[in-house]
């Protein structure tokens, strides 16, 4: 997948203009989030791995230089110093919670009302090394429901040359 793979995975699900984004790691979601937002937004990027995060801040310089971005070195499961967010990217992170559903409840507190929470992951139901539990698309709309989010929408899907399809979801 490439960039303008990322912009629309997430492009349709996206309004408001302060987003996190959860396990931001090197930034290929929150240089899509960059530009989805334009320069009138703001992204928190959250992830455990500093040399990932000055990955993501070098390429955000160099792409989109004028978008406010604070990086945080922190677990997302844990709490958070954030404002109140119009909505979440966790790209390619919620299948290393082993309970999802615990870690969705907990960043939904993040949101305002009416946030937005978008998802993208490998649409499978049996975990590996790299995957270790996996959100299916099904299991996500359970979650999310479960979390307190009243609607759930496939934006798009997505062939993979590692799992099979990867998929986008907005939950709010």
């Amino acid at each position: 997948m490439d960039h303008g793979d990322h912009v629309n995975l997430i492009r349709d699900g996206i309004t408001g203009s302060a987003w996190g984004d959860f396990g931001a790691g090197g930034g290929a979601f929150t240089l899509a989030l960059a530009e989805v937002l334009g320069p009138s937004g703001s992204i928190y990027a959250i992830d455990r791995d500093a040399g990932a995060l000055r990955a993501n801040a070098r390429a955000m310089r160099e792409r989109f230089p004028l978008l406010r971005v604070q990086y945080d070195e922190a677990d997302f499961t844990s709490a958070l110093a954030l404002p109140e967010l119009d909505g979440i990217v966790m790209a390619n992170s919620l299948h290393f919670q082993r309970d999802a559903g615990a870690v969705v409840r907990h960043v939904r507190g993040y949101l305002k009302p009416g946030g937005r929470i978008v998802i993208v992951e490998y649409n499978i139901e049996r975990g590996n090394w790299a995957v270790p539990h996996p959100v299916a698309y099904s299991a996500w709309q359970r979650l999310a429901a479960s979390a307190g989010f009243d609607h759930t929408e496939l934006l798009a899907r997505r062939p993979s040359r590692f799992l099979k399809e990867i998929y986008s979801a907005v939950s709010w």
